[in-house]
């Protein structure tokens, strides 16, 4: 590893420890809102450390977990919490995703926690859809100071 990796490494490294670490914080100062889920942490690996992927474009992140979130409570809704649902909660997630050319393999979690967990369309919009506005936003604005190309 070069000098060059290395420092590229450690601002990703520290990219990622400054939002989830933000998004951890809103999580304990108002409690009675949940602000973070494992997923995020997935998706930071990618912003931060595979910026250029079409899996890491703003599009595919949120739109990649709104629809993943949707889909597990579209399937938790029709036929409840079972192995069943489990897997046809995934595999709607990627049919979607596709079709809407939106794939963030992250998002693909979160009709597990959606039907393990038995969350309501409240879940859509916090913790998911604020949470990534803030990772695509974040992401945006740390890219540009690296002077790193984000949005493709």
């Amino acid at each position: 590893m070069n000098k060059s990796d290395l420092i590229n490494a450690l601002f990703s490294s520290l990219g990622a420890f400054l939002c989830i670490g933000l998004l951890a914080y809103l999580n304990s100062f108002f409690s009675d809102a949940l602000w973070l889920i494992p997923p995020f942490g997935a998706s930071m690996v990618l912003v931060m450390a595979a910026h250029t992927s079409p899996f890491a474009q703003p599009k595919n992140i949120f739109f990649g977990h709104i629809v993943s979130a949707l889909s597990g409570l579209l399937v938790l809704y029709i036929i409840g919490d079972n192995y069943i649902s489990l897997g046809l909660g995934v595999a709607l997630a990627i049919f979607l995703m596709m079709l809407t050319d939106t794939i963030h393999p992250p998002a693909g979690a979160n009709p597990i926690i959606v039907i393990l967990t038995e969350q309501g369309l409240d879940f859509v919009v916090m913790p998911v859809t604020i949470g990534v506005i803030i990772i695509i936003a974040f992401a945006a604005i740390f890219n540009k100071l690296l002077k790193r190309d984000y949005f493709l």
